[in-house]
C-alpha cells in the first residue's frame, strides 16, 4: 500500500556494489513520467552516469570542496535528475516542482523494488554537459540498501496542517 511505502522509504548512504539494472532504471522512469504537470511539458530529465560522466563529476566536486568526491561512490548507480526550462518563469516554476515530484516517484518506486535510495542536491551537476535550457535539481544514489535505517522524528500533524476559514 502506497502508505506504508511513504512511511518506510529511508535516505540511505551505504549500498550492495551491484548496480541497479537497466531494466528497473527504466521501469522507475516510466513511473516518474507520471507525475503531476501542468500543460503536460514533460520537463524532467534522468541521466545515468557512466564511468566517464561519474570521473568528470567526480572531479568538479573535488575542485569545488576538496575531499568531496569520495560521496559519489556511496552506491553503485547514479541518477542526475534536471529540468527542462522554457525561459518562462511562472511555467519554469510549475516544471521544477513537476520535476522534483518525478524525481520523488523515482525514490518510493526503488523503494517498492527493495531498493535503497538517497536524493543528494550536488552543486556541480553542471560538469555532466546539460544542454543550456536544463536546470539539474539533483543526484539519486540508487542500489541495494547494506543496513537499516532509523525512523526520523516528525512533527505532529497539527502543527503542520492548518485548516482557513
Amino acid at each position: 500500500m502506497i502508505d506504508e511505502l511513504i512511511r518506510t522509504r529511508r535516505t540511505h548512504k551505504a549500498y550492495g556494489p551491484d548496480p541497479v539494472p537497466r531494466e528497473t532504471l527504466l521501469e522507475l522512469f516510466e513511473l516518474a513520467r507520471w507525475a503531476p504537470n501542468h500543460h503536460v511539458t514533460n520537463p524532467w530529465r534522468f541521466r545515468v552516469i557512466g564511468p566517464r560522466a561519474l570521473a568528470t563529476l567526480k572531479a568538479a566536486a573535488e575542485a569545488h570542496k576538496p575531499g568531496s568526491a569520495s560521496k559519489l561512490d556511496r552506491a553503485p548507480t547514479l541518477v542526475a535528475v534536471s529540468v527542462k526550462q522554457t525561459g518562462q518563469a511562472e511555467q519554469d516554476h510549475e516544471d521544477l516542482l513537476a520535476t522534483a515530484v518525478a524525481a520523488y516517484i523515482v525514490l518510493l518506486g526503488a523503494h517498492a523494488r527493495g531498493l535503497a535510495a538517497y536524493w543528494r542536491t550536488v552543486p556541480v551537476l553542471d560538469a555532466l554537459g546539460l544542454p543550456d535550457d536544463e536546470t539539474p535539481i539533483g543526484l539519486l544514489y540508487l542500489g541495494t540498501p547494506r543496513q537499516e535505517q532509523r525512523v526520523p522524528e516528525r512533527a505532529p500533524v497539527e502543527e503542520i496542517a492548518f485548516f482557513l476559514d
